[in-house]
């Protein structure tokens, strides 16, 4: 049987819904009442140590999703909860989606995600680690009165979709030969003049706010820009393009 934690939110159901007709799959979730339908729920709260126990049972593999919690610290006490959890339960494998840089950076964005990796290589538990790039979905671009805009400096993006880092996921958790392998998922590279171009309109550099504008300044320096083969490997086919959503949902 495969767990899967934090069921109800966006990763968690394209998982679920990718697992369920592969294995047994129950999905663990906070809230009973928002968890997906076709599936046995059980509650599983990572603020609850004794709810985890409880939801982990029987499990053969678990997929622990990372918190959405902002907080570092109390973010890095779920995770512990439930790699504490996992080990106390009898879990025979973990799965954690991790972050890109966990395994070599641990401030910021990355501290949670180091701390949780490393307790679950000190659990002893069997693991895999699945370590994510941004999102695409977030990053699509939109077409406005003619012209594409960003604040990257053209530099590139190794953003990839929930759909296909889930369907990694779901190959993972109902494959064999994975633990004790760390994936570093990156999508195709990608920047906005390029996809401007291919959509014959125009670009142009404009100022933005909010966390874009922090996610732009990495950009800009072509942090995002490293690319591995795993995600496509793992995935067994090219992973989807941005430009081809762009192209599919159109923009103008």
């Amino acid at each position: 049987m495969i767990a899967i934690s934090a069921a109800s939110g966006a990763l968690g159901r394209l998982v679920i819904q990718a697992v369920r007709a592969r294995a047994e799959v129950v999905a663990v979730v906070r809230d009973p009442g928002r968890a997906p339908e076709g599936v046995p729920v059980r509650r599983g709260d990572y603020d609850d140590p004794a709810s985890l126990r409880e939801a982990f049972q029987g499990a053969d593999r678990l997929l622990l999703i990372s918190s959405p919690e902002l907080d570092t610290a109390r973010r890095i006490r779920q995770h512990l909860n439930a790699v504490t959890a996992a080990k106390e339960a009898g879990v025979g494998a973990i799965v954690f989606t991790s972050f890109l840089g966990a395994d070599t950076v641990a401030t910021g964005l990355t501290e949670a995600y180091h701390a949780t990796e490393q307790a679950i290589l000190d659990s002893g538990l069997p693991y895999t680690l699945l370590r994510h790039p941004f999102y695409s979905d977030a990053f699509v671009p939109r077409v406005s009165n003619g012209e594409i805009t960003s604040n990257t400096a053209g530099r590139g993006l190794n953003t990839a979709f929930r759909s296909d880092l889930a369907e990694a996921a779901a190959n993972v958790l109902t494959g064999e030969g994975h633990d004790g392998h760390a994936y570093d998922f990156t999508g195709p590279l990608w920047s906005y003049p390029e996809v401007a171009e291919a959509l014959n309109v125009t670009y142009r550099e404009a100022p933005d706010s909010g966390p874009m504008s922090w996610i732009s300044a990495q950009v800009r320096t072509g942090a995002l820009e490293r690319q591995t083969p795993d995600l496509e490997r793992v995935l067994g086919r090219p992973a989807e393009t941005i430009l081809s959503r762009a192209q599919t949902i159109g923009g103008r």
